[in-house]
Formats: structure tokens, sequence, C-alpha cells
């Protein structure tokens, strides 16, 4: 039989008194919204989306998209293929369609010079370069255009389900196009898994040829919890960011786009962010090992066996969701003996309103021995005539 087993009473009221803890301060997520045409709020920790506005509707997604160029590059740069002291070439073509005379970003690469690989980096975060992105793409893949097709590839290979890329840069073209929730995941990827490389997107201004530009991400002069990612604006996009910040231990990643100007951008990014922060908590339900539940044992050396899950369990909410969560355990029972540690017996269930339901393993933290012959006996005359 299925059985379908509330927690037990103590941990409802560590539930209660955790919410009281946090207090009624915040603003329902349902009730928030933003002057951002498109909008995405993930938990970095988890990737979990916490608040959204059309995060799956295609967009285009201006200088946003050179996070892509970046991670293809960290990709390199992990494989041991390419390293920061090594110096790529700016061809004519990356000094013509991304230099001075494009009118577009650029870090005022001289055309004929090769540029270390770090300071391309720098060029491409700090001041948005689109010759220093070219040159990136000419020298990994031969030509812009093999490398925005490998771009596409290692997309759908990291989850970028709603993302097509055309160009290494973000220039206007039809056919480079992402969501809000795609960028949300790309900035989670270069956070998580290139954490050597995250330190340059908090540089405030970096000079090259002479020439010293500032950081065009707002969020860095107006939060000190910022510490990157990437702006955005064309015409066809309007303005927008890509951003992240770390209050304490939760970190939070913002995406915006479609907004009408520089100062609507800065300012919405610091609100969302301090709402964000204000509305959203990490609750820890159970620690690692902590027995959960005790799931009866059939034919065992032990009548019961605990049940706890591998990891910690926590979850990111509202106070408000917190509140109404219901958590129960799922087993088939009684589990027959021999169980091993680690053996998976159950799951753990965790709903609370606008949230997908969340399940975690539960395995045994002992091992349960088969009876012997004579004790398997004695237990089945037990159970026949005491049902247990």
């Amino acid at each position: 039989m299925t059985r379908l087993k509330p927690i037990v009473t103590s941990i409802r009221t560590f539930a209660a008194a955790a919410f009281l803890f946090v207090g009624l301060t915040a603003q329902p997520a349902s009730a928030f919204d933003t002057t951002a045409q498109y909008a995405v709020l993930m938990d970095a920790a988890t990737g979990a989306v916490l608040w959204e506005k059309d995060g799956d509707v295609q967009m285009h997604p201006a200088s946003m998209s050179k996070l892509m160029t970046l991670s293809m590059l960290f990709d390199a740069l992990k494989a041991g293929t390419v390293k920061l002291t090594d110096e790529f070439p700016i061809s004519e073509y990356a000094w013509r369609a991304g230099g001075t005379t494009s009118g577009s970003s650029t870090m005022f690469a001289q055309v004929g010079t090769r540029i270390p690989v770090e300071v391309l980096i720098q060029g491409i975060i700090v001041q948005s370069g689109n010759d220093a992105c070219i040159a990136v793409a000419e020298a990994l893949k031969g030509s812009e255009a093999e490398f925005a097709s490998a771009m596409t590839e290692r997309g759908k290979e990291l989850g970028l389900t709603n993302s097509v890329f055309a160009n290494s840069t973000g220039w206007p073209d039809p056919n480079q196009m992402m969501t809000a929730h795609d960028l949300a995941r790309l900035a989670q990827h270069i956070i998580h898994d290139f954490p050597e490389y995250y330190h340059y997107f908090s540089e405030k201004q970096f000079t090259w040829n002479g020439i010293t530009q500032h950081n065009r991400n707002p969020a860095l002069f107006l939060d000190p919890t910022v510490d990157g990612l990437k702006t955005g604006h064309t015409q066809a996009s309007g303005y927008g960011l890509v951003v992240s910040a770390k209050r304490g231990d939760q970190r939070l990643i913002l995406v915006l786009n479609g907004m009408t100007s520089e100062k609507a951008r800065a300012e919405e990014s610091v609100r969302v962010l301090d709402w964000g922060f204000r509305s959203f908590k990490q609750y820890k339900l159970f620690a690692a090992g902590a027995v959960i539940d005790n799931a009866p044992v059939w034919q065992g050396d032990y009548s019961q066996v605990p049940l706890v899950a591998a990891n910690d369990v926590s979850l990111i909410m509202t106070p408000d969701q917190r509140k109404a969560m219901q958590v129960s355990v799922n087993y088939s029972a009684p589990i027959s003996a021999p169980i091993a540690v680690g053996q998976r017996i159950g799951t753990l269930r965790v709903t609370a309103p606008d949230k997908p339901v969340q399940e975690i393993p539960l395995v045994a933290s002992a091992n349960v021995e088969r009876l012997g012959i004579f004790g398997r006996g004695m237990s089945a005359l037990r159970h026949m005539a005491f049902g247990s």
C-alpha cells in the first residue's frame, strides 16, 4: 500500500516559529511589477525562478548576449586550449565592425595588433568592446559566423532552449534572440562554473590604448552588494541588464530588458533587487542526515528504519509561502529487509502556493539485516495475529 504521512508535530511547530521570526513585511510576489518589458529574478544557488514577467518570451538581448561570448572563452580557458597570456590578433574586420569607425561600443583596439586574452576579457566586460568580441570569435572558430553557430549549439547544451545567436557582439540582427530566463541561466552558469574569472565583472573601469572607460553596469555604483554582470541597449531591445548581488549567504540574479532609458534601468535594477532580498528568504527545513521519519520494516532485525535526506533540504520562498507550506513523506510500507545505508526508501514532498512541487529523495540511514528462518516465521505469525 502507499502511505502518505504528514510530518510530525515538532516539524509543524518549527515551521510556525520560523514564519513568526521572519515577519510580514515583504510584498507578495503576485502584487509586484516592473517598468521593464521582460524580467526574471532567480535564486543563484538553485536556479529557481522566484518572479518573472514574460521571462520565456524571446527578445533582442543586445550586448547582454556578450555573456555567451565570454562563456565560450571561459570554456576554452578551463579546457586549457587558451591561456590568459595568449594574444589574439585584431583583424581589419574586427576593427571596422567593432572599432572606432563602427559607431558601436569599442575598446579602441588598433588593427594589426595582438592583445592578451585577459585584456580582451576586460575589454568585453568593462568597455563592452565589439572589437574585442570579434577578435575572440575569430581566434576560437576562424570567423564570427562560425563562432555564432557554435554559440547556439553550446547554448542548447547549457539549457538555453530559446536562444539563437547570429554574432558575438549583440549587434542588431533579427536572428539574434534570447529570453530573460535564458540570460539568467547563463549568468548562473558563469557565476558557478567560472568563479576564477567572475571578479572581472566587478571592475568599475578599464584603460586600453590610453582611453579609460567606466563599466556600463549602473548597479555596480549604486549597490555595494552588486558584483556583475552586463548591460545592453539597442533601439530594438531598449535598455536592459543582467545583474547579480550577494547579501549574506544569499545570491540573486536579475534580468531586466525593454526599459526606456538609462535612468530607468539604473533605478529598476536596485529597486527590484532590494524587493527580492526583502521578499525571498532561504529556509532550511532539514539538515543532511537528520531523521525525518521512521519507516516500518518487514522481517528485519529492527522494526523500523530511519529516513533521512542526503543533503540539506533548503527552499527559498516568501514568508506567506512558508506559512502555507505543506510537507509529507511518501513510501510503500512495510519496507522489506534487508535494507542498506543510503538505499532509496521514499520521498519528501514539499508544496507551497505558486511554487513547483519539490520532491527530495529519502534514504535509509542504517543497515537492517533480514531475520533468519525462525525469526521470519515468528514475524509472519505476529503479523497474522496482530497486523504488525
